[in-house]
């Protein structure tokens, strides 16, 4: 017998497990910042520890990544939801700017991208900077943040793909109208991808997936 997509998403949403670290306001906290986490990955320590106390935090293990976030989501306090990986470096005026920045206006935001390694990965940082500043796809690794508001106005992550989901939610904004900003800073990010499969054969890769999800009617 069949199992029906609700049925599935239950399940999905069973095996989620949240940790949420409440934020030392009193008031609603700006920002609640979600981190998904596979199921052994350690908790990042480093990341942890530059976040304001201020800053509600969960993180978020089971399901698939868009289940995960979205529950998080479901359950934050804050006005704005920042979705950060668990490999992501913050630089030394990322806290700073953002909070600066999601003060004014509604948009989608996001942070221009390092990776660690050498002169291919400085390539590959020009297309993602192409790709973010003039087509308007940045992807989750640029540390997207939005509104809870407008996240939920857009339908959260589509939780029925195997990837892309946060291109898939950029490209529902854009149809929507809703601008896409640079934070005007900087987040870096693991290149294990690039060495474990090849720079050449993940590029390509993420070029096909970029190609086909930002055409993608959804």
């Amino acid at each position: 017998m069949k199992t029906s997509l609700a049925s599935q998403f239950a399940e999905i949403d069973d095996s989620i497990e949240l940790d949420v670290r409440a934020s030392s306001t009193k008031l609603q906290p700006a920002l609640s910042v979600i981190i998904p986490l596979a199921d052994t990955e350690v908790e990042p320590k480093d990341l942890l520890a530059k976040l304001p106390e201020h800053f509600e935090i969960i993180l978020v293990r089971g399901g698939n990544r868009a289940s995960g976030m979205n529950k998080a989501a479901s359950v934050a306090k804050g006005q704005h939801l920042w979705f950060l990986h668990a490999d992501t470096i913050l630089g030394p005026n990322a806290v700073e700017a953002l909070e600066a920045r999601v003060m004014t206006e509604e948009a989608v935001f996001y942070f221009s991208l390092r990776f660690d390694g050498g002169l291919l990965m400085r390539i590959t940082e020009l297309g993602v900077n192409f790709r973010s500043s003039v087509l308007k796809l940045p992807f989750g690794d640029q540390a997207l943040c939005l509104s809870a508001a407008l996240f939920q106005t857009l339908g959260r992550y589509d939780e029925t793909t195997a990837i892309g989901e946060d291109l898939l939610l950029v490209r529902r904004a854009q149809r929507a109208g809703v601008p896409i900003r640079s934070v005007g800073a900087t987040v870096q990010t693991s290149a294990r991808k690039y060495r474990k499969h090849g720079w050449l054969k993940t590029t390509l890769q993420h070029l096909s997936w970029t190609v086909r999800l930002a055409f993608r009617r959804s």
